[in-house]
């Protein structure tokens, strides 16, 4: 299968929400796999994290994840449980505790 072909079926297969702001004709899915595995884990649907885990696999998923600066806190618990991983060897984890709050303790 033609690569950028089954790239671009992957962005269109994506509820059109999540990349709202980005051209799916340019966008790389390999190039860019973080930001697009961030969006689906934050604001995508059950049939899109099922599409992405088929295109990435668990395996790349996490390690993405794993260099993210932020992430929500339910797509990390998510993330987690599903790769059966720690937060605490997240980035996002442990860059959100060096800047503690009184009422997030």
């Amino acid at each position: 299968m033609d690569t950028a072909k089954h790239k671009s079926t992957l962005t269109e297969s994506l509820s059109p929400h999540l990349f709202w702001d980005i051209d799916k004709e340019t966008f790389d899915a390999e190039k860019n796999s973080a930001q697009m595995i961030k969006r689906v884990l934050e604001y995508g649907e059950l049939d899109d994290w099922r599409i992405v885990r088929d295109y990435y696999g668990l395996d790349r998923i996490a390690h993405d994840c794993k260099t993210l600066r932020s992430l929500r806190p339910e797509a990390l618990s998510f993330i987690c449980l599903v790769t059966h991983t720690r937060k605490e060897d997240y980035r996002c984890y442990n860059f959100r505790q060096s800047f503690p709050t009184p009422w997030n303790s």
